[in-house]
This record gives C-alpha cells, sequence and structure tokens, in this order.
C-alpha cells in the first residue's frame, strides 16, 4: 500500500497522542476531540483512520487502547529496531537527550565519532565507537537503521561504510547534501532550513 508522506506524518501524532491518552487511562475519544487536539478537521482524522481498517463508532467514537495498538502495528512492526547515531556533536548530543530516540520500537545500540575523547566512552548509556569501525560494528550487533548528525562533507564516507555492513535497510540524515546508497536501503533527509523556508512560505500566504 502506497501512502503519501503527510499522511504517515499524521499516523505519527495520532500516536503520540493516544500514547498520552492511553497512559491518562482514557476509554473513548471521538474524532472531533482528536481533531481538536491536534489541529486538524474530524473529517480528516476519520478519513485517515478508516483508511487503515479502523472505524469508530457514531457517538461513541474510538476505544483509545485498541486504536493506540492498532496505529502502533500500521507505523512499525512488532519488532524492536536496532539504530545507531553517527556524530556526537551539538546535535547528536541533542538527539540523545531527547525523549523521541527513547521508544519501544527500537533501541539505540552504538554511537560513532571521530573525536579521541568520545571513543570508548558511555554516553547517555550508548557505548560510542571510532567512525572507521563503523562497518564491523553494524555488522556484529545488526543494525539497520542508522542516523547520521555530521557535517555534509563527511555523509557519504559514512553512508558507505554503513551500508557496508550488510545489515543497514534505512538511514535518517540531517546533513545538508544528498547520499547515495544501493536501491534496497531507504533513505529519509530532514533537512532544517527546507523546513523553516516551506513555514515562512506559509507563512508570507497567510498574511497576505
Amino acid at each position: 500500500m502506497r501512502v503519501a508522506e503527510p499522511t504517515v506524518e499524521r499516523l505519527v501524532l495520532y500516536y503520540r497522542l493516544l500514547m498520552q491518552l492511553h497512559n491518562e487511562e482514557r476509554r473513548v475519544v471521538s474524532s472531533q476531540e482528536i481533531g481538536e487536539m491536534l489541529g486538524l478537521k474530524a473529517s480528516q482524522v476519520r478519513k485517515d483512520l478508516s483508511y487503515f481498517g479502523e472505524i469508530g463508532k457514531r457517538g461513541v467514537g474510538y476505544h483509545v487502547e485498541r486504536l493506540y495498538r492498532h496505529v502502533s502495528d500500521i507505523l512499525s512492526p512488532d519488532r524492536v529496531w536496532k539504530i545507531a547515531l553517527v556524530g556526537v556533536g551539538r546535535l547528536g548530543e541533542a538527539l540523545l537527550g531527547h525523549k523521541a530516540l527513547r521508544s519501544e520500537k527500537f533501541r539505540l545500540e552504538a554511537l560513532f565519532d571521530n573525536d579521541p575523547a568520545k571513543i570508548g566512552q558511555v554516553i547517555c548509556s550508548v557505548p560510542c565507537y571510532d567512525s572507521e569501525e563503523m562497518t564491523e560494528i553494524i555488522r556484529e550487533k545488526g543494525i539497520e537503521v542508522v542516523i547520521l548528525t555530521i557535517p555534509a562533507a563527511a555523509a557519504q564516507v559514512s553512508a558507505d561504510r554503513a551500508v557496508a555492513a550488510g545489515t543497514v535497510k534505512g538511514i535518517l540524515t540531517f546533513a545538508t547534501t544528498a547520499i547515495s546508497v544501493p536501491e534496497e536501503v531507504l533513505v529519509y533527509r530532514v533537512d532544517i532550513s527546507v523546513e523553516l523556508e516551506k513555514l515562512l512560505f506559509f507563512l508570507k500566504g497567510r498574511m497576505a
């Protein structure tokens, strides 16, 4: 099933909200309430959720726990993904301290850097290795996803080392340059400057 990127982004928002409601022991939630909490139209919420086979009861809403599990299963398989982060600079350290990297769906197995002061250390409970050992460590640990938080000049070399391990299925890169990988490896690029330009564009439209 081909799913548009905006739909996936909204699914992530639904998942976060449902996790919060589940932890608060909320039993039922309506599409109207979900929409109000996320700034979406109720009709969009119903459309997204019915697209994946989850239909709430008119006048009753959605069962929170069931919908939470349903959206969780849609976003990723019932397994734990092994992840590595390359580049423990300011951005890398910021990500390490962010709750987004603490999930039941994935486990951060290794860090890589070329700073001698960081190599061999345990940072935020994760061991840091020399970047030159990346291929061997990734293969040894069976790491499938790699996050690149490194300068553009080092992105391709790091991607090549990661892919050479033979276990990597996806790369999330914050580098401001494109990287080349085999077709079977999925690359998702996060370009903060592009996202900011998009925001400014839409703000300009509102002010026109």
